[in-house]
């Protein structure tokens, strides 16, 4: 399954060639290294209309990573309501998810975070309020529908479910990819997934009705 982390269509073409011009130059040269005024010469357009969109670099960035992630969110939700069983909707949600995380662009925003966090805190925040933590809420939100569905213990805490969910699947491969390792083929990432699932449902999943006697 290959996965397309393109920016949901913008109702404004500037901001869009604002967006598209930022992640080129964050992810070619670095953060600290692109200023607004050369993000205004790649798409384009006026200073004043990059500030116009976006009042610093931090948001700028914010967005562009906000700006992908929702477009996965919009997959996912698609995925997972269409999957007849938990361990369907996890799988799918699952490798959605990994080959987003592990995709070249993924991994240069995640590596240019990295190495300016402690420069520049804005922009770690910005971040993972866009990336990070709207991913948290939206997988919070769908354990949720899992538990209302009662394909989850009637006694999970959504939230956490979801940290530990989350937790299992960025594991050693997702490490050693980060560190500069080969990419991983899609067999290994589906095993990743696989097992990450059927250990959480082996925590979290209800427990099959009994057939009576």
């Amino acid at each position: 399954m290959s996965v397309a982390i393109a920016s949901p269509a913008e109702s404004s073409p500037k901001r869009a060639a604002i967006l598209s011009a930022g992640a080129r130059l964050f992810m070619g040269v670095g953060y600290a290294s692109v200023s607004m005024d050369a993000v205004a010469k790649e798409a384009g357009v006026s200073k004043a209309t990059v500030y116009a969109h976006f009042s610093s670099k931090e948001a700028l960035f914010g967005a562009i990573v906000g700006d992908r992630c929702s477009a996965i969110a919009a997959q996912a939700e698609e995925l997972a309501s269409q999957a007849p069983s938990a361990q369907g909707a996890l799988r799918e949600l699952g490798r959605l998810w990994m080959r987003f995380l592990l995709h070249p662009d993924s991994m240069a925003i995640h590596r240019t975070v990295i190495a300016e966090c402690t420069r520049f805190p804005d922009l770690a925040r910005a971040f993972y309020e866009a990336g990070p933590a709207r991913g948290r809420i939206w997988l919070a939100h769908r354990m949720q529908e899992e538990l209302r569905q009662g394909r989850l213990r009637a006694d999970a805490d959504p939230g956490i479910a979801a940290d530990h969910l989350m937790g299992m699947l960025r594991g050693e491969l997702y490490i050693r990819a980060v560190l500069g390792g080969p990419a991983p083929d899609d067999a290994a990432i589906d095993a990743t997934v696989d097992q990450a699932v059927a250990a959480f449902l082996r925590a979290y999943g209800a427990a099959p009705e009994s057939s009576g006697p």
